[in-house]
């Protein structure tokens, strides 16, 4: 390592102009900045959020790939004290931009697929863009449910600027999503402030306790080894249901199969891929589905992108 960042190779396919096609489909995101191709980012030294505990050292990356063979970072803020903490580093680079997945079976399914063909061509070495921190990937999926993106991103932001953690940087202000300890003690009502309804609010101040006390963690859940026996874990916590799980065990926990089928953008996207008039069923999704299984993720992710 350099005095001041390192190079992570990258395994092909991958387009980076893609990911951050992806990355600024809204101007509303509150958690990073994309500026002439870069990405500036505020990301925990060590594991502190995934732990629960209280509030770590906040380290501000710059991340380019101008060749699209690896990912070029800088610390423009702090730099990890440890061979540990870089690892850190590195794993949550890896696990954001899904680094550790091999995109040649991907790549192969949608070349001979009629349906996916366009869209893998279309978006060509496109990542799933992921949420490694766990509570941060369960309080946007809980915001999220049954508002539109925009008041959803919103959301989000209220809570990073009422509890998380924030740097400075050339007139900037950039910010970490919070850890779970930072809500411990909150009253519901505080939440209920920032426009969250009371459910919202229960289910996020609950996640938030669970994580903080060590009963729930994403190296917890993916160590049951069954994707399955992880949402069951997830679904016993209040406001988290089949579609929260999913929607967590494909961007945090990293599962290809992950398939919310309850998706309003999944199901948009259906709808005009295939000009229907009325949005698809359950059933007819899954009979879609059925030759992509294995990847539904990755479909789903495609889909969606082709929305905007």
């Amino acid at each position: 390592m350099s005095a001041s960042g390192f190079e992570l190779a990258v395994d092909q396919p991958f387009c980076f102009e893609r990911c951050l096609g992806y990355m600024t489909r809204s101007p509303l995101e509150s958690l990073y900045e994309v500026r002439e191709g870069k990405i500036i980012r505020l990301v925990a030294a060590g594991n502190e959020a995934e732990k629960g505990t209280a509030p770590g050292r906040g380290l501000l990356l710059e991340i380019s790939c101008p060749d699209d063979q690896a990912l070029q970072v800088r610390f423009l803020q702090g730099e990890p004290g440890s061979e540990s903490e870089l690892e850190a580093v590195k794993r949550y680079l890896r696990d954001w931009f899904d680094l550790d997945r091999d995109l040649e079976p991907w790549r192969k399914l949608t070349a001979g697929d009629p349906v996916l063909r366009v869209l893998g061509e279309r978006f060509y070495g496109l990542r799933i863009i992921g949420i490694p921190d766990l509570f941060e990937a369960l309080c946007w999926a809980i915001v999220g449910q049954q508002v539109n993106l925009a008041f959803a991103y919103k959301l989000k932001a209220r809570l990073a600027e009422a509890f998380g953690e924030s740097t400075l940087w050339e007139g900037r202000t950039y910010r970490r999503f919070p850890e779970p300890a930072a809500l411990v003690g909150v009253d519901a009502a505080e939440l209920q402030a920032l426009q969250l309804t009371r459910a919202k609010a229960a289910a996020i101040l609950e996640t938030a306790a669970l994580m903080s006390r060590g009963e729930l963690s994403r190296d917890k859940l993916l160590a049951l080894g069954d994707f399955d026996a992880a949402e069951r874990e997830l679904v016993r916590i209040r406001g988290i249901g089949p579609w929260t799980a999913h929607y967590v065990r494909m961007r945090c926990l990293r599962d290809p199969r992950a398939f919310p089928i309850g998706d309003v953008g999944l199901q948009n996207a259906v709808r005009e891929w295939f000009g229907m008039n009325r949005k698809p069923t359950p059933s007819e999704l899954q009979e879609l589905f059925a030759s992509w299984a294995g990847w539904e993720a990755y479909a789903t992710f495609y889909l969606w992108r082709s929305l905007y």
